[in-house]
This record gives structure tokens, sequence and C-alpha cells, in this order.
């Protein structure tokens, strides 16, 4: 679904990219390091948090030291398409805390998930006992990241 794309200007940029290097810093800072007052700058933040370009704070946590040392890309075929089937499967797969991504998809699979688990156990566990039950699953198919190569979350702003 394309949203309509709010008019955003060069404070709101720069905002949005010291927002997106650090989610914690204080107005007072952040005013600072964008060059305004802390009153406007706060308004503007506010703006776009109700407009939805910020859509939430979060902390990005270390999986390796949480114990969570295989990340997993598991492609899924359904048996049919139909919006029924595809609405029952994401919400099942949306309510697994291991799935840290679902996307619905084009080409061979209908689903391409990443999960994090602990280790092949526990993905077996996954696998077996919530991807294989599920009604609509016809096909899945595991790929083991053997490397992060890459892994970031600021958005290109321009």
């Amino acid at each position: 679904m394309n949203l309509p794309r709010p008019e955003l200007d060069t404070l709101d940029l720069r905002i949005l990219r010291e927002l997106q290097a650090d989610g914690s810093l204080s107005n007072v800072e952040l005013a600072r390091r964008v060059g305004l007052s802390p009153s406007p700058c706060l308004a503007r933040v506010k703006a776009l948090t109700a407009s939805g370009v910020i859509r939430q704070y979060v902390a990005l946590l270390d999986a390796q030291r949480l114990g969570l040392h295989l990340n997993v890309f598991i492609s899924i075929s359904l048996k049919q398409q139909t919006r029924a089937a595809l609405e029952a499967f994401e919400a099942r797969i949306c309510a697994r805390d291991e799935v840290m991504e679902c996307y619905l998809m084009t080409g061979d699979a209908d689903y391409l998930i990443r999960v994090a688990v602990a280790d092949m156990a526990a993905l077996e566990r996954f696998i077996l006992e919530q991807l294989s039950p599920m009604p609509q699953v016809e096909k899945i198919r595991s790929s083991f990241a053997l490397k992060q190569v890459r892994y970031k979350t600021a958005l290109p702003l321009g």
C-alpha cells in the first residue's frame, strides 16, 4: 500500500538522520545537533511522529550475545493463495517471536521469513512444531546465513 509521502524539508531530514543513528537522543541534544532550539525541534519530531514517518523507537539488541546464533531464511509455499489462506498463515507466523521478518513474495515461494534461533535444535522445533503443522503450508526450504555482511536499520533519506 502506497501512502502519500509527506513533504520533508532539510531540517526534517537532518532530524530523521540523527534519530536513525541514535533514537535515545534527548530533545535538547537533538536540537543542538540539527541547529534548532528545543521547542521547534520537539514540534517537528511530534509532527513526524503524528504523520507516521517516525513509526516507533526501539533498542537494537545483539543476537549473538543473547544466544541467538542462527539467522535462517525460510521460503514457504502455500497449498493455495486465497485471501483466507494468506491471512491465516500471516496471523500464525506473526505470532511467533523467532520470526524477525516476513514478506509476501513473487516467484517460486509465497513467503520469505527470517528467523533468529539459538541452534539447530531450536530451528528443528520451529519447523516441525510451528511451520509443518500449518494446514496452509505446502513446501518449506531453509537457507542459513553464514555471515552477516551488512545489517542496517537506517533508511536512505537521499
